[in-house]
This record gives structure tokens, C-alpha cells and sequence, in this order.
């Protein structure tokens, strides 16, 4: 082995331990398989670290802020430290605020609900359902779907150019689409939002497991991201930047914790003066645990290395990729072609195959978790897919039985706990499955190709 060679082996981390790494599950062809879950994309497995972090508090589980006992005094100094840790793996400014939410969804509906009044918000199509439909209060424009990031840039340039100069202005952008795991160019975005007087808002739902975000050198105003997605459990997410418009807005939920004082008035009713804080939009017993967990994972992805990370899952990019080349049946589906950075999400369509048909068969008889559909990207997938824009569909797959055309595609999708063998074993049953068909029936059933028994 050269020492090139050698160097670039080391610069690339193992996968790192996650729960149900050794999960087995039934085949229908018969016997188990360890379970190859390759849907990281809609959430990925919690890492151990995160997992016996969490199991290692439970015993002191303490309602933070209203207690003057121990547990309480422990559990507030450990949601607050959360806080902090937060900040420091997004390199937020000194006067940054950071919100805990439920999920990134939750997240961009608060900065929805603290928009000033009159404010444009800018769009693209492109964007996870998530990005895409809170602002239905605001002056909403959708741009269309761009071909390159320097098309991206320069239709959000006239686009904001077109605007009222003296009103408030929002845009909203991925980082890493949740279709193709193209990377966006945020920072030329974020420049050409700042100069012409607007703020912008990183979804980086798909792109903080995969990469640094750094809210100083991005030089955006917010970021959103959820925990599911960042190997911690379910149910928690970050709303981290200026503090503002979060300051100046009703808290988005009325409660307690969001208020400081509360007095009746003489005349029956009710004075509130609430938190200035991030706990002004943190209503009731905040998720303790959550921002634990996404505090951990936050440590644990900082101290492995993002370097190694990426490396890593750009040579599982690579596996993927050049085996789905060698099947001629395959599209991958993309906006700024092949050779545009991106991050372990990989959409693709099978000529001959309804996408459900084909998830289905990979689970059934390869033990493989992917996700067929439109990915909540509607606009996006019918945009990749040729079809017209302006149609509904469905985030699941739509009623059409095996071998039948159907409007949506295949989504396979990995990060740092995905172990090599997981995406060889997709490689070679994509491969299989297209050269030899599947070896069991199928049948609909409530919309999804099921096996037949």
C-alpha cells in the first residue's frame, strides 16, 4: 500500500455504532437477514452514544426550572448546558438564540408565526414540504427549480430584485435537498439575500448529519434541524439565530415558561409580560431528554470528525452510485447533474417497475429499508419526473399494483452508522431484481405493494 493510499484509509472513520445495527428480520424467500436500514433520509438510527447518554440521566429525570430540589437543579443544568452545546456545533454569534422545538417542521412553523407584518417570503420549489408550506400567512413567492447552483443564485437575485425594497423579506433554503442529496450553494445564497436587504433561514434537516454548519460562515440568520434525523430519538429540533423577530413576536405557545410575570387587571382581565428569552417560545415542560439527546449527538459527531465522516460517506456515495450506473433500467434523479457535491441521498426510478413494487421487493427479499414515493417534495419529484407541477399527489406511494407505472421513485439514503456491507447488498439486489425480477408475488393493499401470502 502506498503512503497516499495509507493517509487516505485513515482520514476514513468506521461506521459508527448505532442501535438495531444487529436487528435481524424474516425474509419471505425464507431465514433472516440483519437489516439493512437504508432510509436515513426520513430518520436515522440513534447512535449508541446518544442512546446510553440518555439511559444514564433517566434516573434523574427532573421538571427543569420550577424546582428547588436537587433532580430539578440538575435537570435545568442540563437543558441549558444542551443549549450551549447546540450553539457551539452551529458556531452561532453571541447573540444567537437557540430554541428547542419538536422537529424542523416545528421549527420553521415558529419562525412562520414571528414574521413581521408585511413580510415576503422567498421559496423554491424544490424545497421538503416542511420549508415549503409555512409561510401560507405571508406574501409567499415560489421560484422555480433551478438547473445549476449559479441559476439558483440568479433567480433569487431578480426575484428579490422585483421586490418592495423598504419591506421585510424572508428566503428560505435547504442545504442538502432530501431527494437528491445535492448540496445548495447557501452562502452565495445568503449574500445575495443580505444585499438586497433580506434574511434567510437554513433547513439543515439533511445537511447537519452529514456536514459542518457553521451559522458564521454560512452567514445565515436562522438554521432548523431536527434530532431523528441527527442520530438522537424522535421528538426534538433547533431553532438557532437572531433573536429579533423571536423576541418581538407573541411566544408561539401561550403558557408556562414562556411568561415571566402574570397579574389579573381590575377589570377581570389578564396582564402578561413575557420572557425575552428562547424560553418565551417554549411553552410547558420542555423536552428535557430531547435536547439532551441532541446535545450528544452533537458531541459525538463533533468529536469523530467531520473530515472523517464525509470521507467515509462519499466512498459509500461512490459504491452506490457506480453500481446503479452498470443497470441501464436506473435513473438517478438530479437538478445539477452528476459530478454536484451531495451528501448520502440518492432518488432513482426503475423503467418497468411501480417504485412500490421494487421498495417492496428489496425488503421482502433483501432485508433492505428504503422509501418509495414523493418524499413530501411534491413539487420537486413531479418536476425530476416530468410531469405537470400543478398536479396533487401523495407522500405514500399511489394506488398502482406491481409492473403498473406510477408517479414516484425509490430513495435510498445513509450516513456515519452505515456499514459498507449495507449499501453492497442494495448494489447487488438493484442489480438482481432488474436482471432476474422478483422471486415472490405482490399484491396492493392500501395503497403499498405488500407480499402476497
Amino acid at each position: 500500500m502506498s503512503v497516499s493510499t495509507a493517509a487516505a484509509d485513515q482520514s476514513v472513520c468506521a461506521p459508527l455504532p448505532v442501535l438495531g445495527r444487529d436487528v435481524t428480520v424474516p425474509l419471505v424467500t425464507g431465514g433472516e437477514v440483519t437489516y439493512a436500514a437504508l432510509d436515513y433520509a426520513a430518520s436515522a438510527p440513534a447512535l449508541q452514544r446518544v442512546w446510553d447518554d440518555v439511559a444514564a440521566y433517566a434516573p434523574y429525570y427532573g421538571s427543569v426550572h420550577r424546582g428547588a430540589g436537587y433532580l430539578s437543579q440538575l435537570s435545568t443544568d442540563l437543558f441549558e448546558n444542551a443549549r450551549r452545546t447546540v450553539a457551539e456545533f452551529l458556531d452561532c454569534r453571541e447573540d444567537d438564540q437557540v430554541v428547542f422545538t419538536r422537529s424542523t417542521t416545528d421549527s420553521l412553523n415558529l419562525l412562520a408565526a414571528t414574521l413581521p407584518a408585511d413580510c415576503q417570503v422567498f421559496v423554491f420549489e424544490t424545497e421538503h414540504h416542511a420549508s415549503l408550506l409555512p409561510w401560507q400567512d405571508a406574501r409567499v413567492t415560489y421560484l422555480d427549480a433551478p438547473r445549476t447552483p449559479r441559476q439558483a443564485v440568479a433567480a433569487l437575485e431578480r426575484a428579490l430584485a422585483d421586490r418592495d425594497p423598504h419591506g421585510p423579506a424572508l428566503v428560505c433554503v435547504t442545504g442538502a435537498s432530501n431527494v437528491t442529496g445535492e448540496l445548495w450553494p447557501v452562502r452565495e445564497l445568503a449574500a445575495a439575500a443580505h444585499a438586497h436587504g433580506a434574511r434567510i433561514v437554513l433547513d439543515a434537516a439533511q445537511l447537519a448529519p452529514h456536514h459542518p454548519v457553521s451559522v458564521r460562515d454560512l452567514d445565515v440568520d436562522w438554521v432548523a434541524f431536527s434530532g431523528h434525523k441527527l442520530y438522537a430519538p424522535f421528538g426534538s429540533g433547533v431553532l438557532a439565530g437572531r433573536s429579533d423577530w423571536l423576541r418581538e413576536a407573541e411566544p408561539y405557545l401561550a403558557g408556562g415558561g414562556a411568561s415571566r410575570k402574570v397579574a389579573r387587571r381590575a377589570d377581570g382581565g389578564v396582564d402578561v409580560e413575557w420572557h425575552e428569552s428562547a424560553a418565551r417560545h417554549e411553552a410547558g415542560s420542555p423536552n428535557v431528554i430531547g435536547a439532551y439527546s441532541i446535545a450528544s449527538a452533537c458531541k459525538a459527531l463533533t468529536e469523530e470528525g467531520f473530515d472523517r465522516i464525509v470521507a467515509r460517506e462519499r466512498h459509500l456515495i461512490r459504491t452506490v452510485r457506480e453500481g446503479l450506473a452498470e443497470v441501464p433500467a436506473v435513473r438517478v434523479l438530479s437538478l445539477f447533474g452528476d459530478d454536484a457535491p451531495r451528501v448520502g441521498v440518492i432518488s432513482f426510478v426503475v423503467e418497468g417497475w411501480n417504485s412500490s413494487h421494487f421498495a417492496a421487493a428489496l425488503s421482502a427479499e433483501y432485508g433492505i429499508g428504503v422509501r418509495d414515493g414523493l418524499f413530501c417534495a411534491h413539487p420537486l419529484l413531479r418536476t425530476l419526473l416530468g410531469s405537470d407541477p400543478q398536479t396533487q399527489g401523495e407522500c405514500g406511494a399511489p394506488e398502482a399494483a406491481p409492473g403498473e407505472k406510477s408517479l414516484n421513485a425509490i430513495r435510498v439514503s445513509f450516513g456515519a452508522g452505515t456499514p459498507d456491507e449495507h449499501v453492497e447488498r442494495f448494489v447487488r439486489a438493484v442489480q438482481e431484481l432488474v436482471r432476474d425480477g422478483a422471486q415472490w408475488r405482490y399484491r396492493t393493499e392500501g395503497g403499498r405493494c405488500v407480499p402476497a401470502v
